[in-house]
């Protein structure tokens, strides 16, 4: 194949329906000599789309020049086919959802969601510094495609899990707590935005210092056992604030996400008013998530039951939960 510069090239628009017009930074992201997808361009001559390269194989310094004019034309295509070695890839380096106009938004939200847990995963393992900076520039990317454009959350809440790991937990929490903010909050900042997506994410980290066995157990806890599980909002307070993560909008969610009006929660016995709104927020969103999931001791709950039980719980702020009341009951979700 020829390496000469071409004109630009007018592609029919149904083509993407199967194939990904890929971006020169996307491409420049895989291996330069042995792309994971399969390469098509557009040939004029026949209007079809004609097979470049196949995954794995190994390109000439030649070819790899020719795959650099096709993406600055617009002509170099995946087959959406190889969508899971594609989005695998982009889980990996989030912030390219940013940079590819013709990935889908389902597409965009599932790789968002799963970065989103693999970084929480990690920095659940391990709550170092390397590892919440990672998790932090995701966060960011996630917030920057929300920022954009407010209502994309609503994708994202109807993609809710029912697992209940602590990755699957923490992401729904930010979903549902994000979801709600927004709707309240008109002017958003988008630091706010930032550091209450990282809050509500992390809202449970200092579980990450309760043994696994304690989480997992089915019956009562002995005193001293359960005290480890009621210290776990103060322990997520320190872990953040050893990240350098001090905003309101981050410790609150890890401080008061167990308190409760009645002043029957935990750690502080905060009541009514000494609740901050970001507590009341991560409260009502860490239950309600926590409800909808497959747990050991209680199956999963219809999110509009779980809605509708957390608004007639005077523990809770009862306006965030008609809140989701409204939605599943319109259908939104």
């Amino acid at each position: 194949m020829s390496a000469q510069k071409r004109p630009s090239v007018s592609v029919p628009e149904n083509i993407n329906e199967e194939y990904y017009q890929i971006s020169a930074e996307i491409m420049s992201s895989f291996p330069r000599y042995r792309p994971p997808v399969d390469l098509f361009f557009f040939n004029e001559e026949i209007a079809v789309l004609t097979p470049f390269s196949r995954k794995g194989a190994r390109l000439s310094n030649e070819q790899v020049e020719e795959v650099a004019k096709l993406c600055e034309e617009g002509n170099l295509f995946v087959s959406r086919s190889d969508h899971h070695i594609y989005s695998e890839h982009i889980v990996k380096q989030l912030d390219l959802v940013l940079q590819d106009n013709n990935l889908k938004e389902a597409e965009i939200v599932n790789i968002c969601i799963q970065a989103l847990k693999n970084r929480y995963n990690d920095f659940y393992q391990q709550p170092v510094k390397s590892f919440y900076a990672s998790l932090l520039n995701d966060v960011l990317v996630f917030t920057e495609y929300l920022f954009q454009d407010k209502t994309r959350v609503g994708a994202f809440m109807r993609r809710l899990s029912t697992d209940n790991d602590p990755a699957s937990h923490a992401v729904n929490t930010m979903t549902v707590g994000l979801w709600l903010w927004l709707k309240y909050n008109q002017n958003v900042q988008r630091k706010t935005l930032d550091n209450l997506a990282m809050g509500l994410l992390c809202h449970d980290i200092g579980m990450s210092k309760v043994p696994p066995f304690l989480i997992s157990r089915n019956g009562p806890l002995k005193p001293d056992e359960k005290d480890k599980v009621l210290q776990h909002p103060l322990q997520g307070a320190k872990i953040m604030q050893k990240m350098d993560a001090v905003a309101n909008e981050i410790l609150r969610p890890c401080l008061e996400h167990q308190e409760r009006l009645d002043g029957g929660g935990y750690p502080q016995k905060l009541k009514g008013e000494q609740i901050h709104p970001e507590g009341k927020l991560a409260a009502l969103a860490d239950s309600f998530c926590a409800m909808i999931a497959e747990r050991p001791y209680a199956p999963a709950k219809n999110p509009l039951d779980a809605a509708t039980e957390l608004s007639m719980d005077p523990r809770y702020d009862n306006n965030l939960a008609r809140m989701l009341i409204g939605a599943y009951t319109m259908g939104k979700f």
